[in-house]
């Protein structure tokens, strides 16, 4: 029987100052690995010069699915820096507590695991923002022209909707990483997130690039969408204000659910907990 740290009562204040602690923490966390960072950035450059020149050689000098040439280097771009905002390939700490037992010193603190986890990620997109997702973007600045909002409130949209990416990749991430619970080894569902995050979430090429139909369906029925592409689209402004307005619905209806079926899954996992090795 393990007996659950946060079921102890605490004041709702200090509970908010423990989040804000563990959100601060992981700001700082991610802050001392600089090399790591600047190689991160580097590697994400690379990568962006590859995926443009294919993609500007695909569209030509037209425009493709409604995108013209600034707007797809922009979603190339700011697709190169979100990997590191929302975290997309992020490491599986969590899955290896639970093999180990670990996980149980989580569980004797007062405040919920999945909130823990989620105040300290969001702490490290914090930092994330000023350091992997402008890296890649100045780099794409000075080489090609990138597509510059026109209306004001699209950056507010848009950083709005990086924070649900990043809630929604963490809670993908969480379930992911959950099912060490009933598993134990939990590299199965991590290699299939790997291969379907990036090609369903639109890092590879807009997804409407697809058929419409097919897109929708995906954007509704499943939350790899909200995690790159949605927020690309807000950016380069593709479609009315409206449409960005929607979008962001879709993600903060996906953040809801996903965080919500993150609570069940852990609640469950508590209950099937088994620590290894004494």
């Amino acid at each position: 029987m393990i007996t659950r740290g946060h079921d102890v009562p605490v004041p709702r204040a200090a509970r908010g100052a423990a989040y804000l602690a563990l959100a601060v923490a992981g700001f700082r966390r991610y802050a001392a690995y600089r090399q790591a960072m600047v190689a991160a950035i580097f590697t994400n450059s690379i990568f962006g010069f590859l995926r443009c020149s294919v993609l500007l050689a695909l569209a030509g000098a037209g425009t493709v699915a409604g995108y013209d040439e600034p707007r797809l280097t922009t979603f190339v771009w700011a697709g190169q820096g979100l990997i590191g905002v929302v975290l997309l390939w992020g490491p599986n700490e969590l899955a290896d507590r639970i093999r180990t037992g670990d996980v149980i010193a989580d569980l004797l603190r007062p405040v919920d695991l999945v909130w823990q986890l989620l105040a300290a990620d969001l702490g490290r997109a914090g930092l994330a923002v000023f350091t992997r997702f402008l890296g890649p973007v100045v780099v794409g600045a000075l080489a090609f022209h990138l597509y510059a909002p026109r209306r004001p409130v699209t950056y507010v949209l848009f950083a709005c909707s990086m924070l649900l990416a990043t809630i929604v990749c963490f809670g993908c991430r969480f379930l992911v990483n959950a099912a060490a619970y009933w598993l134990l080894d939990a590299r199965g569902p991590q290699v299939a997130w790997t291969l379907l995050s990036a090609v369903l979430g639109g890092l590879y090429f807009p997804l409407w690039f697809l058929p419409r139909a097919a897109v929708v369906l995906l954007i509704a029925g499943t939350p790899f969408p909200s995690l790159i592409q949605l927020p690309l689209d807000v950016l380069v402004e593709r479609g009315p204000p409206g449409e960005q307005v929607m979008w962001l619905a879709v993600q903060a209806v996906w953040a809801v659910a996903i965080l919500a079926l993150c609570r069940w899954v852990q609640w469950r996992g508590e209950r099937k907990l088994v620590v290894q090795g004494g």
